[in-house]
C-alpha cells in the first residue's frame, strides 16, 4: 500500500495542514509506503524543517517540470499564471501511477481523475484551514473519494453546499495545531512591553482589505505607537506582480512597502516567511485585525480581541461566510483604529463567549493528536483499519510526563 502525500504550491501555507498527518501515518503504520512530494526547493525546505522539528523522517522526493513544451509555457506566462502547478501532474504521471492512495490539501490535484483518467487513485483531502469562504464548500469537495474535516461547521456546509455525502468524511480535528507553539513566542520587538496587533489581510481582491485600507491601517501604526504591529499577509498577497482569483475573476496589484514602515521600530513585517504559516504570528499577537483569511480561527485557538475591516461594503450579517466576523467589531477602513483597538480591548468580554462557541463548532478536538486520529481515518478509508502503534508510544510518553491520553 503506497500512499503519496503532494504539496504544490507556490508558497508553504498548506504543508502544516497534511505533514503532521504524513508523519503519523509513518510512525503508526509501517506495513504502508509513505511517500512525501514536493514541486519546488521551497516546499522541500519546508518539509525537512518541520520535519526536523517534529523528530520523524519520511521518504521525500520533489517533482518538476520534465517536458520543454511545459517548460517553456512556464517559463512566459508564470508571473501571472501557475502554470507550473498545473503542469506538474502530466509531467509526473508515472509517479501518480504507482500510488494506491493521494492525500492533498488542495483540489487542483482532482486534475489527476477529470483529466489524465487516473480512475482507481483514491484522492483524499485534507483541506487547508477552517475558514468560511463560499470557494472551501463548492462542489469540487465532493469529487474527492474522502475528505477530512476538522468540525463540524465544516461538515455540515460540505454536506449542505458542496453535496459531500456523510460517509465519505472524517471528523479528525485540526493537525496543525499539533505544532501550536507552546509557550506563545515572544519577538524581539515585542520587548517594548506593548500590546501587539496581527494585521493578516487575504490577497483576493474582491474580499481583502488590503486594496483599499492597507496602506491607511501601516500610516497608523507609523504615527501611533502605543501598539505593535505584525504585518504578516496571507503568504500570496506578494508573491507575484499581480494577483488574480478565479472563484470571482479579479486582478490587482499588492504594490511594494515603502522602506519607511520596515524601519519603525514597532513594526514587524514579514511577506512571506514560515512564521507566516506555522501560528508563530498568530500565537504571538495580542490582538486580530484582519478580514476574511481561516488564520484567524487558528488565533482564537486562545480567545482575544479580534477587528475585521470590511473594504467592500459587504452585507455580511447572517452570511455563513462571514461567520468569523462576529468575533469582533467591524470596521470599513482605517480611520479612528486607535479607537477601535481601544474597544476592543475593553470591550474583549462581550465577544468571548461568541469566539469560543465559533471555535467549538470549527475545530473537534479531543486529547488525542489530530494527526494521528487523520492517520487512522485515511487507512480506514483504504480498507486497512488495523490498530496504529503510535497510541501505545504516546501513552508510554504520557506516563513518563504524568499526563493522560484518551
Amino acid at each position: 500500500m503506497k500512499i503519496g502525500f503532494l504539496f504544490n504550491h507556490d508558497q508553504v501555507h498548506q504543508v502544516a495542514h497534511a505533514l503532521p498527518t504524513a508523519l503519523a501515518m509513518a510512525e503508526g503504520y509501517p506495513q504502508a509506503e509513505i511517500v512525501v512530494a514536493t514541486t519546488n526547493d521551497r516546499l522541500t525546505h519546508e518539509v525537512r524543517r518541520l520535519c526536523e522539528r517534529l523528530g520523524v523522517t519520511v521518504p521525500l522526493i520533489q517533482l518538476g517540470l520534465r517536458r520543454r513544451s511545459t517548460r517553456a509555457l512556464a517559463g512566459a506566462l508564470e508571473w501571472g499564471l501557475p502554470v507550473t502547478k498545473v503542469g506538474v501532474y502530466r509531467d509526473n504521471l508515472d509517479f501518480f501511477r504507482s500510488l494506491d492512495a493521494l492525500v492533498v490539501a488542495e483540489k487542483t490535484s482532482l486534475l489527476l481523475k477529470t483529466r489524465y483518467g487516473l480512475k482507481d487513485l483514491k484522492i483524499i483531502h485534507t483541506r487547508h484551514g477552517a475558514g468560511d469562504r463560499a470557494i472551501g464548500f463548492n462542489k469540487h469537495s465532493a469529487t474527492f473519494d474522502h475528505v477530512l474535516v476538522s468540525g463540524n461547521k465544516i461538515r455540515q456546509r460540505l454536506i449542505r453546499e458542496a453535496g459531500v455525502a456523510p460517509d465519505r468524511m472524517s471528523l479528525i480535528g485540526y493537525p496543525k495545531f499539533d505544532l501550536m507553539p507552546d509557550p506563545a513566542p515572544r519577538l524581539p520587538f515585542q520587548a517594548n512591553g506593548k500590546p501587539t496587533v496581527l494585521y493578516n489581510p487575504h490577497p483576493s481582491p474582491h474580499l481583502s482589505s488590503w486594496y483599499a485600507q492597507g496602506r491607511a491601517v501601516l500610516e497608523h501604526f507609523l504615527h501611533d505607537d502605543r501598539y505593535n504591529l505584525i504585518f504578516a499577509p496571507h503568504v500570496m498577497l506578494f508573491h507575484r506582480k499581480f494577483v488574480m482569483t478565479i472563484d470571482k475573476l479579479r486582478i490587482d496589484r499588492a504594490g511594494t512597502i515603502d522602506q519607511r514602515f520596515h524601519d519603525a521600530p514597532n513594526i514587524h513585517i514579514d511577506l512571506g516567511s514560515a512564521a507566516s504559516t506555522d501560528m508563530t504570528y498568530t500565537a504571538a499577537a495580542d490582538i486580530y485585525l484582519g478580514d476574511v483569511s481561516s488564520q484567524v480561527y487558528e488565533f482564537l485557538h486562545r480567545p482575544r480581541p479580534c477587528v475585521f475591516v470590511d473594504a467592500h461594503a459587504t452585507a455580511w450579517q447572517g452570511d455563513a461566510n462571514y461567520a468569523h466576523w462576529q468575533a469582533g467589531e467591524v470596521v470599513t477602513g482605517a480611520d479612528r483604529l486607535g479607537e477601535v483597538l481601544d474597544r476592543a480591548v475593553a470591550q474583549h468580554d462581550r465577544y468571548r463567549p461568541v469566539q469560543r462557541a465559533l471555535f467549538q463548532r470549527s475545530f473537534e478536538l479531543t486529547e488525542e493528536r489530530s494527526a494521528v486520529r487523520a492517520a487512522r481515518a485515511v487507512m480506514s478509508v483504504l480498507g486497512q483499519a488495523t490498530p496504529s502503534i503510535l497510541p501505545e508510544r504516546e501513552a508510554a510518553v504520557a506516563a513518563t510526563e504524568g499526563l493522560r491520553v484518551a
